[in-house]
């Protein structure tokens, strides 16, 4: 049996064991909502940070703001559903800083609200490719890296979606229950090599990417009334559980599966 990561606590201030100090993570999706609000997590707390979407101008900009404020960040553009790109986004953060210690799975799509028997095969065939096979590969791509120091963590987000289905959104509630499956996977079988890997499940955040839905008044209506939280999230009230699971204050969580969902599945 590999040997394990032994991590001694013993004398560690309670403060430091969400320091990130030499660190190293991608995460993919993170010019803008919740990505871009893990990854800046990431950075204030140390790591160096290679941020990831389908568009170089904008990780650039992000990247050079972050430098600004002192953080450590590169931009490498990547579409998660290209191979060759999740290939050279891998080897520039290892050309660039030469190790890999967290992965964020963020980067996502959902391009149609309709029933399933509206739904193109074209469509169903390009969500999986985005939304599961990208997070499957691209973990295996950086699995060398990350069990390399024995203390690799995956960070998949998922979504309540995966858990519980809303109308409209049935084909990309499948595909995130297959990433909470796929995580439980990876912890169940890399766990031997030190690697941890945990989900985490939003509920409905103030994004571009869910607009459609904070944006329509019939449904905040409805979050204001039925929601325990009785509001929409901001991107950074995600980032928290981010920083947990991929420092020192998550070493003994794997295969988790977090919602941060204002009290969604309680409904």
């Amino acid at each position: 049996m590999e040997e394990r990561c032994q991590c001694n606590f013993k004398y560690m201030n309670t403060r430091n064991l969400f320091e990130l100090e030499g660190k190293v993570a991608i995460i993919t999706g993170s010019s803008k909502g919740i990505g871009l609000a893990i990854a800046r997590g990431l950075a204030e707390h140390g790591a160096k940070v290679v941020l990831s979407s389908r568009d170089q101008n904008a990780v650039d900009s992000v990247a050079n703001q972050f430098k600004k404020e002192g953080l450590t960040a590169l931009g490498q553009s990547c579409h998660v559903g290209d191979e060759n790109q999740r290939k050279n986004l891998v080897q520039k953060t290892l050309d660039s800083y030469g190790k890999i210690d967290i992965l964020v799975n963020n980067a996502a799509i959902n391009p149609v609200y309709d029933t399933i028997e509206n739904m193109s095969s074209e469509i169903y065939d390009k969500m999986l490719n985005v939304n599961v096979k990208s997070i499957f590969d691209l973990s295996n791509l950086c699995f060398p890296f990350l069990k390399k120091d024995k203390n690799g963590s995956i960070i998949n987000i998922a979504s309540v979606e995966g858990l519980k289905p809303s109308l409209g959104l049935g084909i990309y509630s499948v595909t995130k229950a297959a990433v909470i499956m796929l995580t439980q996977v990876q912890a169940k079988e890399w766990g031997k090599h030190g690697i941890r890997s945990n989900a985490i499940c939003p509920g409905l955040i103030k994004t571009k990417f869910s607009s459609a839905l904070w944006q329509n008044e019939a449904l905040l209506d409805q979050v204001k009334n039925r929601l325990p939280a009785g509001r929409v999230a901001e991107p950074i009230e995600m980032s928290g559980l981010a920083i947990y699971l991929a420092s020192s204050a998550g070493s003994y969580s794997t295969g988790g599966i977090y919602t941060a969902d204002g009290g969604h599945m309680t409904i």
